[in-house]
């Protein structure tokens, strides 16, 4: 059963909910992880997305923050969500599809702006779930999984604008990027989406504070598409949509893809 994935932040599906319709209308993934929903699961718009042939959404949400949610055209059985930290953030879900591939859909925490646990508790947070996300794949071992979603952690000198000047910037710092590394390996992790884009820059996400984000390029790689290493060889196609961000009311966050061949 060939899938096609998209992993977007949304940053707000309710006011976003055009431009969500619209990818879903002009790409038509047959799964769609959207991150930052920042809406109560009953709340979600899901009648457009029921009308364009997504019939099946597991979701976990909380008003005005956080919140993820599995758009599907493919029966989708809802899988659980963990709670790293002890944050009570909704900031993890997971679905099974019929192929029996468990998707995992992750919203990390961004961390503030200080790189110090000692003086920014969100800095602390942020290293706290990683941790979590780690000794959890540490444990359990998964097999035929993929992980997708806004990790917040641009990893490879590639990944961002401008190595050097990031390297004090939260989202690029080395105790981040050995952090997700840890993660990476305690599940086995492959990054299908360098795997498939081995070189050069590559961006997912670019500041709402440009003037004109395009023109400026100064961009961050903060949004992956991972898979087991039973999953990742069957992996093609990865890109990132990079028009999305210049949509009208866009998030700061482009869609990224990846084909599955199962």
């Amino acid at each position: 059963m060939p899938f096609t994935l998209a992993t977007w932040n949304i940053n707000s599906v309710r006011l976003r909910e055009p431009i969500v319709l619209k990818l879903l209308e002009e790409e038509a993934p047959d799964v769609l992880c959207l991150q930052e929903c920042k809406s109560p699961v009953d709340k979600i718009p899901v009648e457009g997305f029921r009308a364009l042939g997504y019939n099946h959404m597991i979701a976990r949400g909380q008003k005005g923050y956080n919140g993820v949610a599995i758009l599907s055209k493919l029966p989708i059985e809802d899988m659980g969500d963990m709670d790293f930290a002890d944050l009570g953030h909704a900031r993890h879900v997971a679905g099974r599809l019929e192929n029996g591939v468990v998707i995992h859909n992750f919203y990390v925490p961004a961390g503030g702006d200080v790189p110090d646990r000692a003086v920014n508790e969100k800095f602390g947070q942020k290293l706290d779930y990683l941790s979590g996300m780690r000794d959890w794949f540490h444990k359990e071992q998964f097999g035929k999984s993929v992980l997708v979603g806004d990790l917040n952690i641009a990893p490879r000198e590639d990944d961002v604008w401008d190595h050097k000047k990031l390297l004090k910037i939260v989202s690029h710092t080395p105790v981040e990027v050995e952090a997700l590394g840890d993660v990476m390996t305690a599940g086995k992790w492959v990054d299908v989406t360098r795997a498939d884009i081995p070189e050069g820059k590559l961006y997912s996400w670019w500041s709402y504070r440009a003037k004109d984000w395009d023109a400026a390029d100064k961009g961050r790689r903060l949004d992956h598409v991972w898979a087991t290493p039973d999953v990742a060889p069957m992996a093609h196609g990865s890109r990132v949509l990079r028009d999305a961000r210049g949509w009208e009311k866009p998030s700061d966050h482009a869609p990224v893809f990846a084909s599955f061949d199962l």
